[in-house]
């Protein structure tokens, strides 16, 4: 066997979202794992000792602004993927609230290509269910399936008026691709990035009303039901939300859901003092609504576990609070604050994890990713569960330097990540 590109990861705990494999060597070669076995002996290879390090499928983000065409200035294909290796990412989709927007097969080509070319990590679009996002006309999406697109969604903007609703999930359900909404009624709302109730109020600050988001989720799980489609409901934050999600699987609807590790972590205390850097949307809420996620994740309710990366440069933060932007850099903390908040906490297991960051968005948007076996593309990621580390955004790879977990302490620290068989050493 020739020992050209070889590397051998010897003694690691292997964690797949259905099985623990302690003490186990993988070998691999170009970008293929060409072995999984106890005591590998080869020579002249790249080796990495392993003990003590989960080895884990590369994450699959469902839930990313990169920015690019025309807001490369936030984030870029290269940017964004170089956050992704530091976060153990090596799959990221692409909303599609670009400019121009992504809702026509031109724009997913640009995409596509650039992204192959300039991004270290695999670059997936979505398209737009809207033309402009705009809410009203439908886009070509069979066009845009054919150039590459794994999904179509309005981003961060809910389409308002429930008669296009309709007719546009209608449509959209004809080419079998994901429907991913967000959940949001703008009239009560209007994106204030702050949750409604106390503290808010404390701040002199307009808020987001969490019937906001669960009216939404109401209105889609209606329509879904009645017209027998599947639907994907992004970023679910509220008690509400989690508990009509669940009554609608238990009914049948075929639907799965998302969350962020901001809903799970912190309340809408963290934006007390006016802390921009907690300014998202949806808002982060109140402790019972934490909870209820939490709880929601555990059984099931909620498949998925996304980024919601929303990356801003720190002038558009820097300002006063009802004007700064709604979003914080997210990739290279998203994998420890859920290790950190779940697995040490005790309330999900690693391999339910890895269930949520990588094999439930590979089988939702049909990736063929998230497979851990000889013959499959080395897309790993490892991390020491054991190692504390300070969060210091002001080193993150991103434009975005900045995150409300600035200066906390978290665990699960990224030693490696493997991209089709390329290794990036991060923390040695």
């Amino acid at each position: 066997m020739s020992s050209t590109n070889l590397t051998l990861i010897r003694k690691g705990t292997i964690i797949t979202h259905d099985k623990t494999i302690h003490n186990m060597d993988i070998l691999i070669e170009n970008e293929k794992i060409i072995d999984v076995d106890t005591n590998i002996d080869i020579d002249q290879c790249d080796v990495i000792e392993a003990e003590g390090l989960y080895v884990i499928p590369g994450l699959i983000d469902m839930h990313c602004e990169l920015c690019e065409p025309g807001y490369d200035y936030r984030e870029s294909f290269e940017t964004g993927g170089q956050a992704a290796i530091a976060g153990g990412f090596t799959a990221l989709t692409c909303n599609p609230m670009t400019n121009p927007i992504i809702d026509n097969k031109t724009v997913v080509e640009y995409v596509v290509n650039k992204g192959h070319n300039v991004s270290p990590v695999a670059i997936y679009p979505y398209g737009a269910l809207t033309k402009g996002n705009q809410g009203e006309d439908m886009t070509e999406i069979g066009g845009m399936q054919l150039r590459g697109i794994v999904a179509v969604s309005d981003g961060d903007i809910s389409i308002q008026d429930s008669k296009t609703l309709k007719r546009v999930l209608q449509y959209a359900s004809m080419f079998e691709l994901p429907i991913i909404l967000h959940c949001e009624d703008h009239s009560l709302s209007k994106g204030y990035g702050v949750n409604d109730g106390y503290i808010a109020t404390q701040l002199g600050l307009e808020g987001s009303m969490a019937a906001s988001e669960s009216l939404m989720v109401a209105k889609y799980i209606a329509i879904a039901e009645e017209l027998r489609i599947r639907i994907h409901l992004a970023h679910i934050s509220t008690k509400e939300s989690v508990e009509l999600i669940r009554a609608a699987k238990r009914r049948g609807v075929r639907m799965t859901s998302e969350t962020s590790p901001q809903y799970f972590s912190l309340t809408e205390d963290t934006i007390d003092g006016y802390n921009t850097f907690a300014k998202v949307n949806p808002p982060l809420r109140k402790e019972d609504d934490m909870k209820a996620i939490i709880k929601g994740l555990q059984d099931g309710t909620i498949d998925v576990i996304s980024s919601d990366h929303q990356p801003h440069n720190i002038d558009s933060k820097a300002i006063e609070f009802s004007l700064a932007s709604n979003g914080m850099s997210a990739l290279e903390t998203a994998l420890s604050v859920s290790y950190t908040y779940l697995v040490k906490s005790g309330y999900l297991t690693m391999e339910q994890l890895v269930d949520k960051m990588s094999h439930k968005p590979s089988h939702i948007l049909s990736l063929n990713k998230s497979f851990f076996g000889v013959g499959h593309l080395a897309d790993l990621a490892i991390f020491d569960p054991e190692s504390d580390y300070v969060v210091d955004a002001r080193n993150f790879k991103s434009k975005a330097k900045h995150s409300p977990y600035h200066g906390m302490t978290l665990k699960g620290l990224m030693k490696y990540t493997f991209v089709e068989g390329k290794k990036y050493t991060l923390n040695i």
